[in-house]
Parts: C-alpha cells; sequence; structure tokens
C-alpha cells in the first residue's frame, strides 16, 4: 500500500498569439463601454447565460471561463451552467423566457442559414419587450465580437477572477 501522492501533468499552457488590448486600446475600451450598453437593462442571470451559450458554441475557452465564473459570482448554480451546452434536453432547468433567450443566442451566433428564422424571433418577441430585446441582441452580437478577438489571439483561460477585468 503506497502512500505517496500521485502528481498528474497537465499540458502546457499556450501562449496568447498577440495581447491585442495592448496593442488596439481604443478598439478594447471601445468594446468595454459597448459591453457595458449592450448590458443594460439585461437580468444578470440572462445576459451571463447567453454569454455562456455563445462562447460555447464559438469554442472561445476564455470566455467559457470569464462567463462561467461571472455566473457563479452572481448566484447560478453549477447544475445550470453544466447543462447549458445541452439545453435543448435540458429545457427543464430555465425558464421559457430564458429558452427563447438561448435559442436566439444559436440564431445569431450561428447564422447557418445566413438569416435569424422567423419563429425564433417571434418566439423571443413573445418573452421581451421591444426595447429588452434590442438590449438581447446587442448583447449577442457584442459576446461574439469577444468571442472573435478570444479565439483569433488564443486568449488563455483559468486566470480570470470575477470584477476583475
Amino acid at each position: 500500500m503506497s502512500t505517496a501522492q500521485e502528481t498528474v501533468e497537465y499540458a502546457t499552457e499556450h501562449a496568447p498569439r498577440l495581447a491585442w488590448a495592448e496593442h488596439a486600446p481604443e478598439v478594447y475600451k471601445a468594446m468595454i463601454r459597448l459591453d457595458a450598453a449592450a448590458r443594460r437593462g439585461l437580468d444578470l442571470t440572462l445576459y451571463e447565460l447567453v454569454k455562456i451559450r455563445a462562447s460555447q458554441l464559438n469554442h472561445c475557452a476564455f470566455c467559457l471561463d470569464m462567463h462561467t465564473k461571472d455566473a457563479l459570482a452572481a448566484g447560478e448554480s453549477v447544475e445550470r451552467i453544466v447543462q447549458l451546452s445541452a439545453w435543448e434536453e435540458s429545457r427543464h432547468f430555465y425558464t421559457e423566457k430564458e429558452l427563447a433567450a438561448l435559442e436566439l443566442t444559436e440564431a445569431v451566433t450561428v447564422l447557418t442559414d445566413g438569416f435569424v428564422p422567423d419563429e425564433v424571433y417571434e418566439r423571443a418577441a413573445g418573452h421581451f419587450e421591444e426595447a429588452e430585446l434590442a438590449q438581447l441582441i446587442a448583447a449577442i452580437a457584442v459576446i461574439n465580437a469577444w468571442n472573435r478577438f478570444g479565439v483569433a489571439t488564443r486568449m488563455v483561460p483559468g486566470h480570470y477572477e470575477p470584477g476583475h477585468q
């Protein structure tokens, strides 16, 4: 019987390709302002769920790290975050309004048909007042932009702490 602890070797952390915020500080500052503007009037939990789902679809590890931590810090449950990648099979974890937002997030993020289907838009419009729907669409567009920066520059996940951007 051995009492020695096993050492687990994880893969080496990759380096980012580019510190884009340092090289394009005005763009970064504009994105921060745009993000803050898009967030206004949206429920924080819904906002974080949308950001996590778009980041899953876009494979942005940095944004997944950030927004799952932010969601947890805001009181979101681990269970709902874990089930998010399979929300269609886990509908009972979410409200109808959240489901409509997630469906719209996928339609705006993926755009495989080149447009957001009318039924998806109408379902969301049935759960959100026009001003709130406009904010939701803005939030989806903004997280998609953040995801593209994160994926293109290979931002490194694992170091984000909620409240410290």
